[in-house]
């Protein structure tokens, strides 16, 4: 009987189980054992890690921008405020899409093509999940239109802050300058912490000089946001340190009367008090509104002012600079003094014309036919004599002119606390040398005795080279800042002339007063209704050249190419208070059109805002003054 064959191994198939069994339950251990390494590591070796990790996206580090100092005027008016705005932001992190968001947000809202230009550049510098601003000054209307769309575009908030502001506007404009938007050069020297919460930097003038002062320090918080980036909590603050307030010396109401004075007109007026250094006013006409640059000034605004013949961001009172003309004659005078030149007795031929020795050139006097057969010291300056002060310059020679201008701050930079002075020019035979590769000539000596020439004072220097006549012979930097706070700040004596006897200032000061007071005084239109003594000097520079014999035109010439109107001032004069420096361009006269803006600056800061009962007085006074624009004075 055949063996049957065996269906089914018993034996072989428990093998097989249990190789797979065991095989499994190495593989289920392995895939166990690398769970729980992974879990261990990510939850103990590297939990400090990963907790960091998860706090940044859930815990965010944001600045805190600090409050800007606010700027005050010497009686307590407001010159530079901080005032709410609004802008609109975004934080790329919390976008899907940065394109998609852009057009959304321009459904919403129309964005210029600077703007987004803009907004790119500040996107490359910021740091993660810093909100970067992509719109100012959004308005109440923007900002209710995102508040309906805003499921539409998470990560675009609208930021609320403080920006610059300038109640006054273009009447302090050269004075404070602006703040505007951080650009990427300013970046590269910026402490990027301290401003990491900050979107404006002082531009020009005062706000850059103090900008240091004014920022304060950033402060920042930590903050709690859920998975769209909102804040839920703040978990720690430190609060941002203000910019310091800072107080001027300088008067709003004079400052305001000076730019009055000009209004209309091309030109600077600088007054400060000869005994403190402390800048009363300064004004550069025309001016512009400096809350236009503010968040950024539009293209057609900026091409009107660039374009504008005026020049109107053109700070005349730093940055001009002009033939100091006639208003230079009382520091020659007493230079004459000093060496011993002259005396106040020495007189001196005017025919009413000049000429070097063995040279057949004549150098004319402004008054064809002279100031009588000979002239002194004091009728010189109350005349402006040309002819007079063509012979003392020869005689000083171009050395000690050199020397002693430099000692009342003629050619340098005065340090005052602004940005972009320029230095002026008082010539010199190193400076010929060196500038024009030339030796010096007489002839170029003989210009500088009127102020003419290579000569070139800014206004600012005129009325730092007046306050050194007033207080006779302290040099002081002009300073606008008068305190920090309740702190006082002093401007700094750069030297004083000590080697002037008395006799000789007080022969400058008779003279300088005997040009309103005496009847041939080129300010004698500025006497009527005086109630101090006034000091003063007029000036008026040549633009162009006037050949040899020929006679000043003004029909004739070109309105930009008319001369100059200058003139210095000081008062009282025997207790000086103020002293004034004014530049008209192409105004022609000194003593008739840039003596009554002098006048009334001084008025302004002696006898304060006139009362509503001699408001008629007062203009009265005015119009005397007005009226000796027509007067047939030269100087």
């Amino acid at each position: 009987m055949p063996r049957r064959q065996q269906l089914k191994n018993t034996f072989y198939e428990r093998r097989v189980y249990r190789h797979r069994v065991t095989l499994s339950i190495l593989i289920l251990m392995t895939m166990t054992m690398v769970l729980v390494w992974r879990y261990s590591q990510l939850q103990i070796a590297d939990y400090a890690i990963y907790k960091t990790q998860s706090d940044r996206n859930r815990i965010q580090l944001l600045p805190i921008a600090p409050k800007r100092g606010l700027i005050f005027d010497r009686n307590g008016l407001l010159l530079a405020e901080n005032i709410p705005s609004y802008t609109l932001t975004v934080v790329k992190e919390r976008l899907e899409s940065l394109d998609e968001t852009l057009a959304i947000i321009n459904e919403i809202i129309p964005l210029s093509e600077d703007d987004i230009e803009q907004f790119r550049k500040r996107l490359s510098r910021r740091r993660p999940y810093e909100a970067v601003p992509l719109k100012f000054r959004v308005s109440d209307e923007d900002i209710a239109k995102l508040a309906v769309n805003r499921h539409r575009v998470p990560g675009v908030e609208i930021d609320a802050q403080l920006v610059r502001h300038y109640p006054q506007g273009e009447l302090f404009a050269h004075v404070l300058g602006y703040v505007g938007r951080i650009s990427e050069r300013e970046l590269d020297v910026i402490d990027p912490v301290n401003y990491s919460g900050t979107h404006h930097i002082g531009k020009i003038g005062l706000e850059k000089y103090y900008e240091e002062l004014l920022h304060g320090t950033v402060g920042y918080q930590n903050v709690e946001s859920n998975a769209h980036g909102r804040i839920l909590r703040v978990l720690e603050r430190h609060d941002p340190q203000p910019g310091g307030d800072i107080t001027l010396n300088v008067d709003a109401y004079v400052q305001e009367v000076a730019y009055e004075a000009l209004k209309g007109q091309r030109g600077a007026i600088v007054a400060m008090e000869p005994n403190t250094g402390g800048i009363i006013a300064m004004v550069s006409a025309p001016g512009y509104d400096t809350n236009l640059f503010v968040n950024g000034i539009s293209s057609t605004d900026y091409n009107r002012l660039q374009n504008d013949p005026d020049l109107p961001l053109y700070n005349r009172a730093l940055q001009g600079q002009y033939p100091p003309a006639s208003t230079i004659k009382p520091i020659w005078g007493l230079a004459g003094l000093y060496y011993g030149t002259v005396t106040p007795a020495t007189r001196v031929a005017d025919p009413g014309w000049f000429s070097l020795p063995d040279d057949s050139r004549r150098y004319r006097d402004w008054k064809r036919g002279g100031h009588g057969a000979s002239v002194n010291l004091e009728q010189a300056v109350v005349q402006s004599c040309d002819v007079y002060f063509y012979d003392l310059a020869y005689k000083l020679g171009i050395d000690r002119l050199h020397s002693f201008g430099t000692r009342f701050g003629l050619g340098d930079v005065t340090g005052i606390d602004n940005t972009n002075e320029r230095a002026g020019l008082m010539p010199s035979r190193q400076w010929k040398e060196t500038s024009r590769g030339g030796h010096w000539y007489p002839g170029e000596t003989v210009n500088v005795g009127i102020g003419q020439g290579f000569m070139l004072t800014t206004p600012l220097q005129l009325a730092v080279a007046t306050s050194v006549l007033a207080s006779k012979g302290e040099l002081r930097v002009p300073r606008l800042l008068s305190s920090v706070g309740d702190a006082p700040v002093a401007a700094p004596l750069l030297g004083k002339i000590e080697d002037v006897s008395s006799a000789h200032w007080d022969a400058i000061t008779r003279s300088m007063e005997q040009v309103v007071n005496s009847s041939q005084g080129t300010g004698r239109g500025l006497k009527a209704g005086l109630t101090y003594r006034m000091a003063a000097k007029s000036g008026t520079a040549q633009v162009v050249g006037i050949a040899a014999g020929e006679k000043y035109d003004s029909n004739a010439i070109n309105a930009r190419n008319r001369d100059h109107a200058l003139f210095i001032a000081f008062a009282p004069a025997d207790d000086p208070k103020i002293s004034v420096a004014v530049v008209i361009e192409n105004g022609e006269h000194g003593g008739s059109v840039a003596g009554p803006a002098a006048r009334k600056v001084i008025d302004a800061y002696l006898l304060g805002r006139p009362s509503p009962a001699v408001v008629p007085g007062a203009e009265g006074s005015a119009l005397v003054l007005d009226s000796v624009a027509g007067a047939e004075v030269n100087e």
